[in-house]
């Protein structure tokens, strides 16, 4: 359990540099699947049979009833018993932005319906929180009772009152949370469930209007989350990360405005952030924005989005230490924000990195720094270099993800983990005699919290493995949700995948006021193969994936599947691309043709790569110049 952060625009950060103890390479597979396990631990309510951590039991089963509402189920944020919605929504966000963009190399992990089901179980409850359109339960149970016990949760005797906001005790930070959570959940369950994902989308939809109609902070209205969960950046973060959910997960355009016409009053591309977390969310809101405009989707926005995109680039230049300000680091390389509960920031500022040096990379572009162009490969070293650290390579050789490696934290402050197992032994433990018994311990826990990342070490790398010491030693799901993502990318590569192809999403019945943009029908998909034969080694399809009206034009959005058909690898390829009237992202520029993008060097027989293109007219001619098999 955290106290709250201050939000600083620009704190003064140091250069992060490549550990010289780097040990040899990790398993990033077996901690992807631990850091997924540890998910079910925290779970509240009534445990499914499919429950693959077996020291617990169902707990919290009259959640909400107190006030006449099914609140059971969902997670507990950190060590304790409480359900604190504003990081339990933030949880659900991040690990649905990791599925998003890495959920190919979660299926071919093996993992993909375990982090979907981790969605899943924290997507059903905010649904239950949810009860009318203009009402969110917000917390369950209380801090400060809760902390004076130490019990497992099936033990649970503390106040398990449930707190809610509405029109007269509004909190636009948390409803904005929470849409944003369930827009991106729903796109997540898109295809395989897509009524589940329509009634996300609904509620999401609701929750921003809310949010954005009756205006305040959420702890204001809930004070006894002040101490705990304070959120000292106050809203406007959170409603321009609702509106780039929601447009993602739409495609609807009054999204879209909102975050054009309201980026400069709210600070979307005013601040300049060195952090990004529960509380603070504009790094994540320039990440995202710098998306939409890199897709080429601003539109009339984008003189707006361009100043998002620098925002967000001054976020990763602070991280790689090519800023201005530049984000501070332990001897042994670890971001370093604060002494409680650091850890959150090392995993969050990590994703951001990984994710946007994708973009750069499918976008064709270098990052832009203070110090000069980056390569996009720099971004993701930086990222591995912050995972490698919480994994074991640093100064203690110790791993801050439980269960992983042979040296990690055994002393976790976790009120589950560290009494015996409810299975093992059903004793009624008491509020104060479990602080007696149990907290007191100088012995490893008694129930592995496998895959938690714990607040990790101090700003010179120390730490102590001690269950009293809560501020390095206790977990949070928001330390591992961004890290899903993380472990995904660095397991399974990149494969390829062009970051910035548009997701397929259907046109929803959408109760805004704002006009929808009138869809033009597209031209057929064209077909160039090169050269013009059936047994041609190269093949080359080309299909519209979407058409929309700007300014009385119509754009057109081209991708491009280019598919080695011989039974060698292919060596090299250029291609020739005439009557291209924009940008075009997946292939680099070589003189007047186009070769392999930069994360390809050759293309194995049977095999395809696939670039996109916009502009307002018919399909451009592409055509193959040379090609070399091996």
């Amino acid at each position: 359990m955290e106290k709250f952060v201050r939000l600083i625009s620009v704190a003064p950060f140091f250069l992060l540099l490549c550990l010289p103890f780097a040990l040899a390479g990790h398993d990033y597979g077996q901690a992807l699947s631990k850091s997924i396990l540890f998910f079910e631990a925290q779970r509240s309510g009534y445990l499914p049979r499919d429950q693959r951590v077996t020291w617990r039991s169902n707990s919290g089963l009259n959640d909400g009833k107190a006030s006449g509402v099914d609140l059971v189920g969902g997670y507990y944020d950190a060590g304790d018993n409480v359900k604190f919605g504003l990081p339990m929504a933030f949880t659900i966000t991040m690990m649905s932005w990791s599925i998003i963009e890495y959920g190919k190399q979660l299926g071919s992990s093996g993992e993909l319906g375990h982090a979907m089901k981790a969605v899943k179980w924290g997507s059903d409850y905010l649904i239950k929180a949810h009860p009318q359109p203009d009402v969110l339960y917000g917390e369950v149970g209380d801090g400060n009772t809760d902390h004076y016990c130490w019990q497992r949760p099936e033990d649970m005797t503390t106040d398990r009152r449930a707190y809610k906001i509405d029109p007269s005790n509004p909190g636009s930070d948390l409803a904005g949370e929470t849409a944003a959570a369930m827009a991106a959940a729903s796109i997540v369950f898109r295809r395989s469930n897509p009524s589940y994902a329509n009634e996300l989308l609904a509620h999401a939809r609701q929750l921003f209007d809310f949010a954005d109609k009756y205006r305040g902070k959420y702890d204001s209205s809930i004070t006894v989350a002040q101490k705990y969960y304070r959120s000292v950046s106050g809203y406007n973060d959170e409603l321009l990360w609702a509106a780039a959910w929601l447009y993602q997960a739409t495609n609807n355009q009054y999204y879209l405005n909102y975050l054009g016409n309201n980026g400069d009053s709210m600070g979307g591309t005013g601040w300049g952030m060195t952090e990004f977390g529960w509380d603070v969310k504009y790094a994540g809101v320039q990440t995202l924005v710098a998306k939409f405009l890199m897709q080429g989707k601003a539109n009339r926005h984008a003189p707006v989005f361009e100043k998002y995109q620098q925002k967000a680039e001054y976020f990763m230049c602070s991280c790689l230490g090519k800023g201005t300000r530049n984000v501070q680091k332990t001897p042994g390389g670890l971001i370093f924000r604060q002494r409680w509960n650091n850890m959150q920031f090392v995993t969050s500022a990590s994703f951001l990195a990984t994710v946007y040096s994708d973009y750069l990379v499918s976008a064709g572009r270098n990052l832009n720094c203070a110090a000069g162009n980056v390569a996009p490969s720099q971004l993701l070293a930086f990222a591995k270099s912050q995972v490698d650290y919480i994994l074991g390579d640093n100064p203690r050789a110790t791993s801050y993800m439980v269960g992983y490696g042979n040296n990690y934290p055994r002393q976790v402050h976790h009120r589950g983990s560290s009494i015996v197992s409810y299975k093992v032994d059903p004793t009624f433990v008491t509020c104060r005699g479990g602080y007696a018994t149990w907290f007191s311990r100088k012995g490893s826990d008694p129930n592995l919290l496998t895959g938690a990342i714990v607040g990790g070490p101090d700003a010179y790398d120390n730490f102590a493995d001690e269950r009293d010491n809560y501020e390095q030693t206790e977990p949070a799901t928001y330390n591992n949700a961004p890290l899903l993502g993380l472990l995904a990318r660095l397991s399974g590569g990149h494969g390829g995948y062009n970051q910035l192809l548009p997701v397929v999403v259907p046109a929803p019945v959408e109760n805004k006021p704002a006009p929808q943009p009138k869809i033009t029908p597209a031209p057929q998909p064209k077909i160039t193969p090169a050269p013009a034969s059936a047994s041609a080694p190269i093949a080359i399809v080309q299909k519209t994936t979407a058409s929309w009206i700007s300014k009385g034009k119509t754009y057109y959005r081209y991708s491009t599947i280019v598919t080695n058909k011989s039974v060698k690898e292919l060596k090299d390829i250029k291609l020739s691309i005439s009557k291209l009237y924009g940008p075009l992202w997946g292939l680099t520029k070589s003189g007047n043709s186009y070769a392999f993008p930069s994360w390809i060097t050759s293309l194995p027989a049977g095999k395809s790569i696939e670039f996109v293109y916009i502009h307002s007219a018919s399909a451009a001619d592409v055509s193959v110049s040379s090609y070399t098999l091996a």
